[in-house]
């Protein structure tokens, strides 16, 4: 696994603007909603530390990882400074799996291409229950955390004329 030897909430400080202008979309996925609860609480700690006022942040709830483009085209009509999309894909027996994961992906890069608002791919394709745990505030960190600071990243370089 790419993050075994890595933790997902480690960032350097500096690195990260304020995000005390941003407003920042998150839209997040109900299904594995363990999962997408603590990754969504990691964002909105990581925005909040970083100066994204309560105001700023809206949550928008999708059923499933695959209506996240949906979800997130909707948010990107309001015009945020960016959107984080949330979702949990584990592997099963079928390969519905591998479907979800490839359209979900290809669906925020399109988004990306399409819009001025940056979407941050916040989605977590495991094996396991056990490695989404790890991976949402577990053993390796947050990827919520990863993923509020690639927004409000984003959310500068959008800003720049």
């Amino acid at each position: 696994m790419a993050t075994s030897n890595y933790n997902l909430s480690d960032y350097d400080l500096d690195a990260v603007p304020d995000g005390s202008s941003f407003r920042i979309h998150l839209v997040v996925s109900q299904w594995n909603n363990t999962i997408t609860t603590a990754l969504c609480n990691g964002a909105i700690k990581t925005l909040k530390q970083h100066g994204v006022k309560d105001s700023n942040i809206k949550i928008w709830k999708v059923p499933g990882s695959f209506e996240l483009i949906y979800g997130a085209k909707k948010a990107q009509s309001l015009i945020p400074d960016a959107v984080i999309s949330i979702g949990s894909v584990i592997k099963g027996e079928t390969q519905h799996f591998d479907f979800v994961c490839q359209a979900v992906s290809q669906g925020v890069k399109d988004l990306n291409i399409a819009s001025d608002v940056p979407v941050i791919f916040c989605v977590l394709s495991d094996n396991t229950l056990q490695q989404a745990k790890d991976r949402s505030g577990g053993k390796h960190g947050n990827k919520g955390t990863e993923a509020a600071i690639a927004a409000l990243q984003m959310s500068k370089l959008r800003g720049i004329q």
